[in-house]
């Protein structure tokens, strides 16, 4: 479409970045390498394009053919999802609002059958993990509005900028892993020939885990909610990690996305690194040149087991426990703390500047929750949502001076 963001790197090697946007050459590498393998067609990488296991994070990939678990990764399904609650943000006290989240990771003491059986989800072996956020760079988050830049967008969507949201990032957790475990068990790294009994049940198994992560971002949302007092409902849920057919100039094909929110399903949350600003985008329709794909987050520039090491001289451990906007984080890992720490790349004044978004909302975050500061799991009596409140009241008091 002749737009300088987006910049071609080899026949179907393209790669959605302006030229401030500093992405690791490791990452670059990883893209022309899968970009090159057989039956792949188009392969794009976003502006939060960085190195993965087995191919790039931050990326569509379009094949013919062929069938790649290894692009899809072991966290099938994982996505974002953004609820709407009606808790008024006049009111709200972040405080608070973390000692009522600390403990949602212990396990849900509900009807988990009942749950999954509900959203047409068969049980699993993995179960006992449903309604948690898990590790890694996933979260819940209690935002505010900070900003309405589409009123009629934002209107549309449901967002109301006296209330709180809630975005919850996860997958389908140990039974994604299960999957991608099998495969390379019997397969390795090879791909699957899409007209095969092999791809059949692969694809069968991976609709199974984006319903399973489907469902338990429900559940965390539900738990959250529940703790805090509240009611919602869902504005958006959307899959990063995945594989579906298309059919493409005639063609039967398959779009690969690993870190990369589909642009084809509606509006997206673009969240920011661990205290920045998310951002709530209408992508634009039919961009087949950026493979109807998004950045699925704000990216870093510093590798997970590089931010402490290279951090810790100018941010101390309380730094990093709250954020700019008078929020705190609740983490009861310091090393998730240090792994959060990158600052977020502008990853969508890149998507902007290509054409494919239009920014409709500021999103601020409130209290981040990746896990438990209590060990035992959550609290279930005012006496102890007291203490943690004392508790985290007094890490932050510690931290602003």
């Amino acid at each position: 479409m002749g737009n300088s963001i987006i910049a071609t790197r080899a026949p179907g090697v393209r790669v959605v970045a302006s030229a401030s946007t500093w992405i690791e050459g490791e990452a670059l590498r990883q893209l022309d390498e899968t970009g090159a393998l057989p039956g792949m067609r188009e392969t794009v990488g976003m502006p939060d394009l960085h190195p993965g296991k087995n191919g790039p994070v931050g990326a569509a990939f379009l094949s013919e053919g062929l069938i790649r678990p290894v692009l899809v990764g072991s966290d099938i399904g994982c996505g974002m999802a953004l609820w709407q609650t009606d808790l008024a943000v006049r009111r709200a006290d972040p405080r608070r609002i973390a000692a009522r989240l600390d403990g949602l990771d212990a396990p849900w003491d509900g009807d988990v059958a009942g749950w999954l059986a509900g959203r047409g989800v068969s049980p699993t072996a993995y179960d006992a993990s449903l309604g948690t956020v898990g590790h890694g760079n996933h979260f819940l988050e209690v935002q505010t509005v900070a900003e309405i830049r589409d009123p009629a967008a934002a209107a549309r969507i449901g967002l109301d900028p006296a209330r709180l949201a809630l975005l919850v990032h996860t997958g389908s957790r140990g039974f994604g892993e299960s999957i991608l475990r099998a495969h390379t068990e019997r397969h390795g790294a090879s791909p699957l020939r899409a007209d095969t009994p092999e791809a059949e049940t692969y694809l069968a198994a991976h609709d199974a885990a984006v319903g399973w992560a489907r469902a338990n971002r429900d559940l965390v949302a539900h738990r959250a909610l529940t703790g805090l007092g509240a009611e919602g409902r869902c504005l958006l849920d959307l899959c990063h990690n995945g594989v579906s057919p298309v059919e493409v100039g005639g063609c039967r094909c398959h779009l690969h996305r690993k870190g990369a929110a589909p642009a084809d399903r509606g509006p997206v949350v673009v969240p920011g690194s661990r205290g920045d600003v998310s951002l709530l985008v209408e992508p634009v329709p039919d961009r087949a040149d950026a493979l109807w794909s998004l950045a699925h987050g704000a990216g870093r520039k510093l590798g997970r087991h590089e931010a402490k090491a290279k951090l810790k001289g100018r941010l101390r451990r309380e730094d990093l426990a709250r954020n700019p906007y008078g929020g705190v984080v609740v983490c009861g890992d310091e090393r998730l703390l240090w792994e959060e720490a990158a600052p977020a790349a502008s990853v969508v004044g890149d998507l902007e500047a290509a054409g494919l978004v239009r920014i409709v909302a500021v999103l601020h975050p409130l209290v981040t929750f990746k896990c438990s500061l209590d060990p035992d799991g959550p609290a279930r009596a005012d006496k102890r949502a007291r203490l943690r409140e004392r508790r985290i009241a007094r890490a932050a008091k510690h931290g602003e001076r």
